[in-house]
C-alpha cells in the first residue's frame, strides 16, 4: 500500500504479524517492531530497544494524523482494495477466475458458499491486514467453485482464496 506522508510517498507492506511483533517494509527497508495498540488510537512502539508513544487520529477512511514526540505527520493511505482491483483489471475484463490475497492478513468473514451464484458487486470475503478490513466483491456474475480458506485463517500474499466458474 502507498502512504503519502506530508509531501513524501512511500510503499508500506505488512510482512508478518505475530501478536504484538510486527515486521513491515517501508520502501524496501524492513523494520521489526513491537506495537501495542489501545482502542483510543494511542500506541506504544518499541524499535531497536527504543520506546515511542504515538497517537493516531482518523479524519476519513484514508486520512490520518499521527502525533509522536511533539511532532505530527499527516498521512493518506491508498485504498488496498482499489489498488488490488486496478492491478487485476486487465485480467478480470475477460473472466475473473480467482481471488487471491493482495497482502498478508487474516480472513475475518466469508459471505458466500461453494456452489453459490454471485452477481457482480456481491460481497465475497473480508480480509484484515494492517488493522484495516477490506471486503472483496465479485467482478462479474459467476458461481463460487471452491473456497480455499476458512474464517480465522492467516493468509500470505498471493494466496488463493476463492475460485469461480462463470454462469
Amino acid at each position: 500500500m502507498k502512504a503519502k506522508i506530508d509531501n513524501r510517498t512511500c510503499e508500506v507492506e505488512l510482512l508478518s504479524k505475530d501478536g504484538n511483533k510486527v515486521e513491515i517494509s517501508v520502501d524496501g527497508k524492513i523494520y521489526d517492531i513491537d506495537v501495542v495498540m489501545s482502542e483510543s488510537g494511542f500506541c506504544s512502539i518499541i524499535h531497536e530497544g527504543r520506546s515511542y508513544n504515538a497517537e493516531s487520529v482518523r479524519h476519513s477512511e484514508r486520512k490520518y494524523t499521527i502525533t509522536t514526540n511533539l511532532r505530527y505527520f499527516d498521512i493518506e493511505l491508498s485504498n488496498p482494495q482499489k489498488k488490488y482491483l486496478r492491478g487485476r483489471q486487465a485480467a478480470t475484463e475477460e473472466v475473473q477466475e480467482t481471488i487471491t490475497s493482495p497482502m498478508p492478513g487474516k480472513i475475518i468473514k466469508i459471505t458466500v458458499s461453494e456452489g453459490m451464484e454471485v452477481k457482480q458487486g456481491d460481497p465475497l470475503i473480508v480480509v484484515e491486514a494492517m488493522k484495516m478490513q477490506s471486503t472483496y466483491t465479485a467482478a462479474q456474475n459467476a458461481i463460487v467453485e471452491k473456497i480455499h480458506v476458512e474464517e480465522g485463517d492467516s493468509v500470505v500474499r498471493d494466496q488463493l482464496l476463492i475460485s469461480f466458474r462463470t454462469n
